[in-house]
């Protein structure tokens, strides 16, 4: 993975070069829609609050877990026998990321989202929370881990969620057999090349041409830039918008040549 220095370089010149997050410029009437009615959507949503009050709690929770880790690590924490606040710092999707998470659901309204990486559920219950009528299928390698989301699931009257555990190299097959559809997916697991390509290529055989696919932290490794690179190039990906921290994929065919986007947020 890159240093802090290197990412802080690479996010300069992503500030510096993308397009502006208002929309002035940008050609394709999808993206400036994207733009003005999900990106820069500024409503504060009920939605918001009591999921923050759960982030909070975590951040304060001094609880010691052991946690199983199937992906590439963590950059922060080294061992095994961890502290539940120290995982929460690290780990969980900053708002204001995760609440563009809430938005792209709430306007596009896909019937099943699917998420590998739930960590402690946050950004999960902001997927349930901003469509009840859908079902979010999550997946969480650390046992320990999906118990403390399943009990903020619970704390939040999320009834719309089916979380998974155990290593995505065996559940995620038989999940999407299950789910036969999946309308948006959010790949914030295995921060690897080969695993990250063939979650995307697995995704796209259970896709349609309305889903969307967001991929986290595209930037954090030369191995993920290139999983990145490749996953652009598919044949059946027409539209890319690069957030630097948050990555989409649209599959939308009604897009006839490939458009790719960067747009500071």
């Amino acid at each position: 993975m890159y240093t802090r220095f290197q990412l802080a370089k690479k996010y300069l010149h992503y500030y510096l070069t993308a397009s502006s997050g208002k929309g002035h410029g940008i050609h394709s009437p999808f993206v400036f829609d994207f733009v003005k009615n999900v990106l820069n959507d500024n409503t504060s949503y009920p939605a918001y609050q009591p999921i923050e009050q759960k982030r909070k709690a975590l951040l304060k929770d001094s609880r010691g877990i052991e946690v199983e880790d199937f992906g590439a690590g963590s950059s922060v924490i080294k061992t095994n026998k961890r502290i539940v606040s120290a995982i929460a710092a690290s780990s969980l999707k900053p708002r204001k990321y995760a609440q563009l998470l809430y938005r792209m659901v709430k306007y596009y309204q896909p019937a099943t989202v699917l998420e590998l990486g739930t960590s402690f559920g946050i950004t999960t219950a902001y997927f349930a929370s901003a469509n009840a009528a859908s079902k979010v299928f999550t997946c969480e390698g650390s046992g320990a881990i999906a118990s403390i989301a399943k009990q903020n699931f619970a704390a939040l009257q999320l009834n719309n969620v089916q979380l998974t555990e155990g290593d995505f190299a065996q559940t995620l097959s038989p999940l999407l057999l299950n789910c036969k559809e999946i309308n948006f997916a959010f790949i914030d697991g295995n921060h690897r090349k080969v695993p990250t390509v063939d979650y995307f290529n697995q995704l796209l055989k259970y896709s349609t041409p309305a889903t969307i696919l967001v991929f986290d932290d595209i930037h954090w490794s030369t191995e993920m830039e290139q999983a990145w690179a490749e996953i652009k190039e598919h044949p059946t990906v027409t539209l890319t918008i690069d957030l630097f921290f948050v990555s989409i994929v649209f599959l939308n065919p009604d897009i006839n040549h490939k458009q790719h986007f960067t747009i500071r947020f």
